[in-house]
């Protein structure tokens, strides 16, 4: 019988290899082994479960217990959106690296699968890394980094690109995968470090018939996107140049290159459109600052390049994603809803040995639907999927109300630590800004000499979030604007951690960036997500955005509160302000 199952199972990896249009694979190296946690680790994590555990989140993923990191490969197929991510199996912190599966019907209510991918063969022994998923005939393959050596030795690391199919496409869940017998299918090229060689990209493509790929590395100090073209998507061909690369920028972790409609609508397309109608979005994980960096240009199919709209914004130079926690993250189009989705891995900011006590670490940042700003070519748009309104329980608001400098506003809930917030202020005479010089470089500084508890003239006015009755626990988040005296205008957005916690042991970094305001505007927004140790910004419609993570002692559950504040001495008038409590979301085995 077990003889008779080993067959059936290599005649369904070869069935799966002949859909996909792979020509001649052969057959699968060898069975794969898909793990569930074993009765002792269930154990232990439902004893960790009994304990207190103020700083786990109601509505974003994250599994059960240990360590997490990168979201890899997410797609959506037969009615499931797929979520792959880094996973550590035994522990709450890095190593033993597989890769997690949970699946969702609206990528908020997610159920656990066993793993997909784990390190057992002998290029990917010490851990299967990030990479992506791409459609081959309308089946989804995986291509992720091996970690191994040449000599078994740890002296000579090696990191190759390896390939995994999926065993029954019939399955929805997709529930078990494979390894090609070709694997490793690339490895470093010559002049590039064997150990700076990783993370590729969906593939995309060309109108030659030819698939494309980026591989993420670097030459020195420069960061490259080497790019590889392939007729059959497993012998791949590296090109002459790569597809772009920027001096002093290092190493460049998990590229994302997609296109994005010029006219700056909402829609999503597909990876591999091309044409006048289209502009390119090239984003790069800098390893060496732990930030994610895009650039808006132009893709020459011609040449295989990427041309940015604007060189002093180009990758790993200018605009980020988040200027908060927020790294390694991955793009896919939702050919469901016809929309380009953005996901992020959110690390902790507190200490190791916290992480371990309370035996998991690290979430995924709200899905984010992302689009061209239609103000401004050069930026991308960011905001939480429209499945969030399926939380929403009780609304709060509040209306037309003047906020003079000094005393706070209250915002009645009933659980402050699981909110969906927008709020709307009405902008004063800008003339009455102070004039303060403000860029990319020094906005975080600024904001951290601006805290929330300091009085200015326009600002700081935002939200106090997370905070308890007396304030003295409170994350702030706020606007600060000032003049460049030269007529015109910036807005501060920070998120200010300083107060966010009476222990002395997280990280409290003041995180922020900037934005124009014009003379025509008249309002200025904030979107805040709060659960319970995550807030995530959105400012000005998604023109900026910030995470951080926070770990009140008071402001626990429904003793965390929620307030507006002025002070500027400038009045502020709040135009309206809707919390919405949420729902907690259970997730678990599917």
């Amino acid at each position: 019988m077990a003889m008779l199952l080993l067959c059936c199972r290599a005649l369904m990896v070869a069935l799966a290899l002949l859909m996909l249009g792979v020509a001649e694979l052969g057959s699968a190296s060898h069975h794969v082994r898909f793990l569930a946690p074993s009765g002792s680790q269930l154990s232990a994590s439902a004893a960790v479960a009994a304990l207190p555990q103020p700083y786990r989140a109601s509505f974003h993923f994250q599994p059960p217990d240990n360590w997490m990191n990168d979201p890899n490969g997410p797609m959506f197929y037969k009615g499931y959106y797929h979520l792959f991510y880094q996973w550590n199996p035994y522990a709450a912190v890095w190593g033993n690296i597989t890769w997690g599966h949970a699946v969702s019907t609206d990528m908020i209510r997610w159920h656990i699968l066993d793993l997909a991918l784990l390190p057992d063969q002998w290029y990917d022994q010490y851990g299967c890394w990030s990479g992506s998923a791409t459609f081959l005939n309308g089946k989804p393959v995986l291509l992720y980094t091996g970690w191994s050596n040449v000599s078994f030795s740890r002296d000579n690391q090696v990191q190759m690109q390896a390939m995994a199919i999926a065993v029954n496409y019939s399955d929805p869940l997709l529930r078990q995968w494979t390894k090609i017998p070709q694997n490793p299918i690339l490895t470093a090229p010559d002049g590039i470090n064997s150990t700076k060689f990783r993370d590729p990209t969906t593939g995309w493509l060309g109108k030659d018939d030819k698939w494309r790929m980026i591989v993420g590395a670097k030459r020195k100090h420069r960061g490259l996107a080497i790019l590889y073209r392939s007729s059959d998507f497993v012998q791949w061909e590296k090109a002459k140049h790569p597809l772009h690369s920027v001096a002093r920028t290092g190493m460049w972790e998990c590229p994302d290159f997609y296109p994005m409609l010029a006219s700056a609508s909402r829609n999503g397309i597909d990876t591999s459109v091309t044409g006048p109608h289209v502009k390119h979005v090239l984003k790069v994980s800098l390893d060496d600052t732990k930030h994610d960096y895009y650039a808006v240009g132009t893709y020459v199919t011609g040449n295989d390049s990427f041309i940015p709209t604007n060189a002093k914004l180009d990758a790993g130079l200018g605009l980020r994603y988040d200027y908060g926690k927020y790294y390694a993250s991955k793009t896919f189009f939702d050919d469901n809803k016809g929309r380009r989705i953005l996901l992020g891995w959110v690390n902790e900011s507190s200490i190791e040995s916290a992480d371990i006590a309370k035996n998991w670490s690290s979430m995924q940042g709200f899905p984010r639907i992302v689009w061209l700003d239609a103000e401004n070519s050069e930026r991308i748009l960011q905001w939480p999927i429209d499945e969030i309104k399926s939380l929403y329980k009780q609304k709060n608001t509040l209306e037309s109300m003047r906020l003079d400098i000094g005393p706070v506003v209250k915002v009645k809930t009933t659980n402050g630590a699981q909110l969906d917030i927008e709020v709307d202020f009405a902008l004063p005479e800008l003339k009455q800004a102070e004039k303060l010089e403000v860029n990319a470089s020094s906005a975080q500084q600024l904001c951290s000499e601006r805290a929330s508890s300091r009085s200015g003239l326009v600002g700081p006015f935002g939200l106090l979030v997370l905070a308890s009755e007396d304030q003295s626990e409170q994350t702030a988040v706020f606007f600060y604007i000032v003049s460049d005296g030269r007529g015109s205008w910036n807005a501060l957005v920070c998120s200010d951690q300083s107060r966010s916690s009476l222990s002395t042991d997280p990280d409290k970094t003041a995180y922020g960036s900037f934005i124009p305001v014009f003379g025509n505007e008249t309002t200025m927004s904030l979107r805040v997500l709060v659960d319970h140790s995550i807030v995530e910004t959105f400012a000005q419609g998604g023109k900026v955005c910030i995470t951080s993570r926070v770990y009140p002692t008071k402001a626990i559950n429904e003793e965390a509160q929620v307030y507006v504040f002025n002070n500027g001495s400038v009045p502020i008038q709040l135009k309206k302000l809707t919390a919405w409590e949420m729902e907690t979301v259970d997730i678990g085995p599917f």
